[in-house]
């Protein structure tokens, strides 16, 4: 067992551990950090059903339950972080950011997510078309593919996306560490004003969007002394 937390670096929807590296956390830390893939997103295998239980259980799996963690997630890794802050997966959790968590969701936007997870994946000619595609689904220029049939998708499965709606406040009433809300000034996914029913003093990452890790690395790395 090492003095300091594990730093756990969990990605959003459609994303991949690899959306981290210009954080370059591992410079900043003082204990050991990773990076996984969910399930289902990048190299990890798929579960059979996606539930916020299932994906945080997967994590756990993967982590040592005497180690202490520190866990920055952002969209659907900040549910998911929440959830292992539980204390429900046998993973000691000591402080949690969840940056970027979407609160509002609409009949239309849950119903758009169980169509897209009832289709198999697009398999596209190039790998250029995929990249592009999973971009679309990540909410970024270009997003994680692999190869698939003779060709190219995104590298994540497609019944993610019906995982439905977190219940927020009650994982916050779980949660048995301590957590932070963040979110980019600028996104309209996760907007402060709406942070700020959960919380009073979310924290506001001045000038950039959803995807602030991915936008700003450098700004997005004030989140690692909330987790401290």
């Amino acid at each position: 067992m090492t003095e300091h937390p594990t730093l756990v670096l969990l990605h959003g929807l459609a994303g991949s551990g690899a959306l981290w590296d210009g954080l370059d956390a591992a410079s900043q830390w003082d204990g050991p950090v990773v990076a996984p893939d969910l399930a289902g997103h990048g190299a990890a295998t798929p579960l059979e059903r996606y539930s916020f239980g299932a994906l945080a259980a997967r994590v756990a799996a993967a982590l040592d339950p005497d180690q202490p963690v520190a866990v920055l997630g952002h969209s659907l890794g900040g549910v998911v972080a929440l959830a292992l802050a539980s204390g429900w997966f046998g993973v000691r959790v000591t402080s949690v950011v969840a940056l970027g968590v979407k609160l509002s969701w609409s009949p239309d936007e849950l119903a758009k997510g169980r169509a897209l997870g009832a289709k198999p994946p697009k398999v596209f000619e190039t790998r250029a078309e995929a990249e592009a595609w999973a971009g679309r689904l990540a909410g970024l220029p270009s997003g994680p593919v692999t190869e698939f049939g003779g060709g190219w998708r995104a590298a994540v499965d497609p019944r993610a996306f019906a995982v439905g709606r977190p219940d927020l406040p009650g994982l916050l009433a779980a949660a048995r560490a301590r957590v932070t809300l963040a979110a980019g000034e600028r996104d309209t996914m996760s907007p402060v004003e709406q942070l700020r029913t959960l919380v009073p003093n979310p924290v506001v990452l001045p000038d950039v969007g959803h995807n602030a890790h991915v936008e700003d690395p450098a700004a997005t790395a004030v989140l690692l002394e909330y987790l401290r």
